[in-house]
């Protein structure tokens, strides 16, 4: 037999209220009393009161969606940062809108309007195309990852001592040569930390070194192209030198450790290979890859907890915003597998 469906003329009468207190319980928690609040909850529980999200979404406009703008998912770090944001719904309860950005700002801004045309309540953004500035400017809860964030609130890895830690293990090993492979991007980008800290530690202990900085592509099979190329020069310009190899991510150490394999059928004595991000791919490359962790599941949980913060002040009556942006450093850890000493 079908169970009837409990309305706020229902709850009135179980509670004594009256519909428009049931109402502001549901819309306006804050402006009951926390006694009246109970009693309404109790209510809720012995009637078997179950919420009609979309009638909610139309009375008060918050839809408990949450958007999130992600560069790509072939790299492992982005599908893994992704798995993470998505399983923080059994703590927060909110659902989640996901566009991939492909760094087209044209299509992000539009991603964006479509965004809020479902009355989203927060985002989360991790391509860098559109500044920090115009997203400010759309007046909603925002927190960037790994990106410039002058203008909104942010979580980031701790880069500069991220590129400290796999150079460092480089030089302990005693490779002849540090090499750093990325793509070319501003220096503004919290990721740019990762050069530098590869620099600095090279200069300080006086080691042979260099940064090959290219347009790797975004897609697979563009940025095995050019990491074919790379492999190529390193070979030919340091034969007989043991090489450490310092890569921007695991999905670039991955696929550069298979080069290496397609060609020695190993890895070589004189190569050691160091990636950064601990997404699943170091761990389960054909030889497990020592890389820097970025602590993935921390930052995911950073992120949502500031911006639930931001979503939670603007339910209030008389929101007060945040008078700066929240800033976020979470510290790397180096994890030692098989692709070093």
């Amino acid at each position: 037999m079908k169970q009837k469906k409990v309305t706020f003329a229902d709850i009135a009468t179980y509670t004594g209220f009256s519909k428009t207190t049931i109402s502001r319980y549901f819309n306006n928690p804050d402006s009951l009393t926390l006694e009246n609040q109970e009693k309404i909850a109790h209510a809720l529980d012995v009637l078997g009161y179950q919420e009609n999200k979309l009638a909610k979404v139309l009375a008060n406009g918050k839809s408990e969606f949450v958007g999130i703008i992600i560069p790509n998912l072939y790299l492992h770090y982005y599908s893994e940062m992704l798995n993470q944001l998505l399983s923080t719904y059994e703590k927060y309860n909110y659902k989640f809108l996901v566009f991939i950005g492909n760094n087209k700002k044209e299509i992000e801004e539009k991603y964006i309007h479509e965004l809020m045309a479902y009355k989203i309540e927060g985002l989360i953004v991790l391509s860098n195309t559109i500044s920090s500035e115009e997203l400010a400017s759309y007046k909603l809860p925002v927190v960037t990852i790994e990106r410039e964030c002058d203008h909104v609130c942010s979580v980031s890895t701790d880069n500069y001592l991220g590129g400290v830690q796999a150079t460092s293990l480089l030089i302990r090993n005693k490779c002849d040569v540090i090499l750093h492979i990325n793509s070319i991007f501003p220096d503004t980008l919290p990721t740019y930390g990762r050069i530098r800290g590869f620099e600095d530690i090279c200069n300080e202990h006086h080691v042979v070194h260099e940064l090959i900085q290219r347009n790797l592509g975004n897609t697979y099979q563009e940025t095995l192209t050019q990491l074919k190329n790379i492999f190529n020069e390193i070979e030919e310009k340091y034969p007989s030198q043991k090489k450490g190899v310092f890569l921007a991510n695991d999905t670039y150490a991955s696929m550069f450790l298979n080069l290496i394999f397609q060609k020695y059928g190993k890895l070589p004595k004189d190569y050691q290979i160091v990636g950064f991000d601990d997404s699943p791919i170091a761990s389960e490359a054909i030889l497990p890859i020592t890389t820097v962790g970025q602590q993935i599941e921390k930052i995911a949980q950073t992120a949502m907890e500031l911006l639930v913060l931001q979503m939670n002040e603007m339910k209030k009556r008389k929101p007060a915003p945040l008078k700066e942006p929240v800033h976020k450093q979470i510290t790397p850890v180096l994890i030692r597998r098989n692709t070093t000493d």
